[in-house]
């Protein structure tokens, strides 16, 4: 940013910390702002008063980061949260972790008590900026008023751009009430923070080189080729090089599953011909990806035929967890548009008609029986939203079957918690996806498990009218660690079981429709009904109790050695 005070070139003088808190927000497009208030936060609060950013106001601060991330996820654009000093701002530790581990930008506003107390052990006090460090990008505390405007554009900064993440602004109450004498400088004071811009015409050139010789290639792809934008440039490549492509969870629909190339997800629930793929290619090609343990199984034998090609805007993750024959760091769009013009069209008959009869063999299945079938309930949505709707999930084995089942088209429409596994997350993300995309159609699909520890945001839902719809499977377990109880702990269940009230009986008490459905020949009315009902609508599916995951890589394992458990 040049040394003029603002992108409009107003002048700020005058203004309290507070007022100029929101001026920033304005500046920065923030579209939307999610929190709960507090004491230290009282004179931003009366400067927003005022503000042209709505705030909305969320029953948890958890469910305030949630919201912000599910915006940020189905957007692009950065989210924002504000919390309050002490356990306002410990409240968005779980938020700020999941959205560091899956690339999320957000910047996360808390309030901090005078700084003339800081470090006193004042009432509600708590080092914020020591906590959040290692689940963020940057942490600032900022004690004068002058320095609110410039922390607050590097905060949007740093997240939204590199490799995106959580920011969080600590902010001492006397810098909101502190005016400003003179104009404070907007320019940024960043020396640590250095973007690579350029990409290395020779480390393209050995990809293409490698890619234009491979016999057997899969694209490996993850979450950096939506953040990048390079969706468009990934599918030409795939298509003009005939490359079958698998994705990761944090991917789904950047390649679409309809397509003949399409191996669908990879990992520990992933497809069996996608896993097979990739333990069998001469060449796996993994761009924005960075080689989870839930996608690898075990690292020895992970692709252990294949020559590495690592694309990543990150150079920390480039040969972290596999190592990386041919490194090629920057962003994946300029990156794959540079190659595209290099790759060439070949005749890869052989190795896609192998890909087909995996396809055949093993495709994601289920045994239907008297009893509801959570599989099923996943493809009617899919079905019957012709595979359009923004979805979001919670944890657990709701969120495999979702992966595996809906059948998905474009990015930025499946909405998850990847690296940091975060139940809960489900409801509040669906309801920021809903305020980030008014007129959309935004699903989440929880289990019972993740819907109870933060379905209090239904209120939200309904206080605000965002028509978001929820689906519960719910089995009465928390299915998740059932299975692995079943599979590895001789069926000794501990701690799993998992009755609820009348959920969907809460979820009319909270405002919004309550529906309930539990004969298999209901199960496309009942979705139909929940589409076509106005307001939030949470639809509770009695589903088969014991009904497990499949395909799974136990841990241990290598991809090929997969459970097809009774699909085999």
């Amino acid at each position: 940013m040049s040394n003029e005070s603002s992108k409009s070139g107003k002048s700020y003088v005058g203004l309290t910390g507070a007022q100029m808190f929101n001026e920033m927000l304005v500046e920065e497009g923030v579209e939307v702002l999610f929190g709960v208030p507090g004491g230290v936060l009282l004179p931003i609060f009366d400067a927003l008063h005022k503000s042209t950013v709505p705030f909305i106001l969320t029953r948890h601060e958890q469910g305030a980061i949630h919201m912000a991330d599910g915006l940020a996820r189905s957007t692009g654009k950065v989210g924002c949260c504000l919390a309050t000093s002490g356990p306002g701002a410990t409240n968005l530790i779980t938020g700020l972790a999941n959205a560091y581990m899956d690339s999320v930008p957000l910047v996360a506003i808390t309030g901090q008590v005078r700084s003339t107390l800081i470090g006193n052990d004042a009432f509600q006090e708590v080092d914020t900026t020591g906590i959040t460090r290692p689940v963020t990008k940057h942490a600032v505390l900022v004690k004068k008023a002058e320095d609110i405007g410039r922390c607050m554009s590097e905060a949007f900064h740093i997240a939204r751009t590199g490799r995106p993440g959580p920011v969080v602004v600590d902010i001492a109450v006397d810098a909101t009430t502190a005016k400003l004498t003179e104009e404070p400088s907007l320019e940024h004071d960043l020396p640590g923070y250095r973007l690579k811009t350029t990409v290395h015409m020779r480390q393209i050139k050995m990809a293409v080189d490698a890619i234009n010789e491979a016999q057997r290639p899969v694209l490996y792809v993850g979450g950096g080729v939506i953040i990048s934008g390079a969706t468009e440039a990934l599918r030409a490549l795939a298509h003009k090089a005939r490359i079958p492509v698998t994705t990761t969870l944090m991917s789904m629909g950047t390649f679409d599953e309809s397509d003949p190339l399409a191996l669908q997800m990879l990992g520990m629930h992933g497809s069996a011909s996608a896993n097979y793929a990739v333990q069998d290619c001469d060449l796996l090609i993994a761009v924005g990806a960075r080689f989870d343990d839930r996608v690898t199984g075990k690292v020895d034998t992970f692709a252990h035929k294949a020559k590495i090609v690592h694309i990543d805007i990150d150079a920390t993750s480039i040969s972290k967890n596999v190592r990386a024959d041919i490194p090629v760091v920057g962003d994946a769009k300029d990156i794959l548009e540079k190659m595209l013009p290099l790759i060439e069209s070949k005749d890869r008959s052989q190795w896609l008609a192998q890909i087909a009869q995996w396809k055949a063999k093993y495709p994601f299945r289920y045994v239907p029986n008297a009893k509801v079938k959570p599989q099923a309930v996943i493809e009617a949505i899919g079905k019957l939203t012709n595979h359009d709707a923004i979805i979001a999930t919670g944890v657990g084995q709701h969120q495999m079957w979702t992966a595996q089942f809906y059948g998905w088209r474009r990015p930025r429409q499946f909405i998850s918690s990847g690296g940091l596994g975060t139940m809960g997350f489900g409801v509040p993300a669906a309801i920021g996806a809903q305020f980030g995309n008014p007129g959309k159609l935004v699903i989440d699909v929880d289990g019972d498990g993740s819907f109870s520890m933060t379905m209090v945001e239904i209120m939200t839902a309904v206080r605000y009218n965002q028509p978001v719809k929820i689906v519960v499977l719910d089995n009465n377990y928390l299915g998740m660690v059932r299975q692995w109880q079943e599979l590895f702990y001789g069926k000794r269940y501990s701690g799993v079981h998992h009755p609820c009230p009348d959920l969907a009986g809460i979820a009319r008490a909270m405002g919004a429709t309550g529906l309930r459905v539990s004969e298999p020949s209901d199960v496309e009315d009942s979705i139909r009904t929940m589409i076509n009902t106005e307001g939030p609508v949470v639809l509770v599916a009695d589903v088969e109790p014991e009904e497990n995951v499949f395909p799974m890589v136990a841990a241990g394992k290598s991809l090929h050695e997969m459970d097809m458990g009774r699909l085999a």
